[in-house]
């Protein structure tokens, strides 16, 4: 995956309302670490940093059969567009088994019900560095567009419930 990009100014608005603010959205990922200079020494030497859930962010681990089922395709590009358009907050793609798991992340008071694994307080996830790609096996599928920004469960549900209801019109 390329670099995080802006979307092109619409008139009326200013470059920098659309263009991601890399370091501020770092730094707010970093603090999640209780040594955030840790966490960006990670990034800059590993691509990716170990950050503990619970207190900035959590994430639904979803396996990619079902984001796969919900989107009608295994296409990168197109899952990758479909949940940024769906969910409006990060992603993070691990291609690491099978089909891969994507980990949208939540607010830690955020309801959840619905199908994949709440990962909270007590587990870490590797978090990939703004920006530029390094790894091809952990990604941003939807790289966060400003600091504090998250997904919502609400339209992760809605998402999924479509594969539920595919798989039932199509056995």
């Amino acid at each position: 995956m390329a670099e995080i990009k802006g979307t092109r100014p619409s008139p009326g608005s200013s470059a920098r309302e659309q263009t991601p603010d890399r370091g501020a959205i770092a730094d707010w990922f970093a603090r999640a670490h209780p040594v955030p200079r840790q966490a960006m020494s990670e990034w800059a030497n590993h691509g990716i940093a170990l950050l503990p859930l619970g207190e900035r962010f959590d994430a639904i681990r979803v396996p990619g059969r079902l984001v796969h089922a919900a989107v009608g395709t295994t296409r990168a590009e197109v899952v990758e567009q479909a949940l940024a358009d769906w969910l409006h907050g990060p992603v993070i793609c691990d291609t690491r088994t099978g089909s891969g798991c994507y980990y949208a992340l939540v607010a830690p008071d955020a309801a959840w019900e619905g199908p994949g694994d709440r990962l909270r307080t007590g587990t870490y996830l590797a978090v990939p560095r703004i920006g530029k790609q390094v790894s091809p096996v952990t990604y941003w599928a939807v790289p966060p567009q400003r600091r504090g920004q998250l997904c919502d469960p609400a339209h992760l549900h809605a998402l999924l419930a479509t594969a539920e209801t595919l798989k039932a019109i199509d056995p």
